[in-house]
């Protein structure tokens, strides 16, 4: 059985009062925190299968926060993201969010807000690591699929009949049926509800950022 990683704060600021500061706070409510000086550092400390989520100071030297933000975006890292920032405008805050932020606070952070902040950000992660190991069996029998069978279920997921889904592909309604029939096999389901309720979720997942 695969051990679950400790939901962590990673913490980067390039002030070590700050660092040391908001460390101990979040230490106060019993929260791990891992704490850098700087973008680099934190890139060579994470990992795919890390839980947790990211406090970034925006204004930093060599790579700011935004920018940090970004290239972990690239990487393919999902650990929500709030911005701090003593120099906080609109155009900033809205830089963050288009990038997947989860919360934008101004410096002197209010501690109640932040630690608010951060339990939301670490729930919400807990809440898609764990919605994401639910759907691996269902991705993985979706695997089991043929290029057919892929088009005849997005027919079913849209909605369409045999003889709808038979127009759009240019073949038979019987050939529809047989094709139908085999995936409701390989995906393990009864019932057109039953592959609603299991595959919907995996066939057209939530946006970036959804909670």
């Amino acid at each position: 059985m695969t051990r679950t990683p400790e939901p962590t704060v990673y913490l980067v600021d390039d002030d070590a009062g700050v660092r040391d500061a908001l460390s101990f706070l979040l230490s106060t409510v019993g929260l791990p925190v891992q704490a850098f000086a700087d973008g680099v550092a934190l890139q060579d400390s994470l990992t795919p299968q890390d839980v947790g989520c990211l406090l970034l100071d925006i204004r930093m030297p060599h790579v700011s926060g935004l920018q940090l933000q970004e290239q972990l975006v690239a990487r393919g890292v999902d650990l929500p993201v709030i911005i701090l920032t003593g120099h906080g405008n609109v155009d900033l805050c809205r830089r963050a969010f288009q990038q997947g932020a989860v919360d934008f606070l101004e410096k002197p952070v209010d501690e109640t807000a932040l630690l608010e902040a951060v339990q939301r950000a670490l729930h919400q992660h807990q809440q898609r690591r764990a919605q994401a190991e639910a759907l691996g069996p269902a991705r993985a029998r979706l695997a089991r699929l043929t290029e057919r069978e892929r088009e005849v279920l997005g027919g079913l997921m849209a909605g369409q009949t045999s003889k709808q889904s038979a127009r759009v592909l240019g073949i038979g309604a019987r050939t529809v049926e047989t094709h139908r029939a085999s995936l409701f096999e390989k995906l393990e389901v009864q019932s057109l509800a039953d592959l609603m309720r299991t595959y919907l979720p995996v066939t057209d997942p939530e946006p970036r950022g959804a909670p």
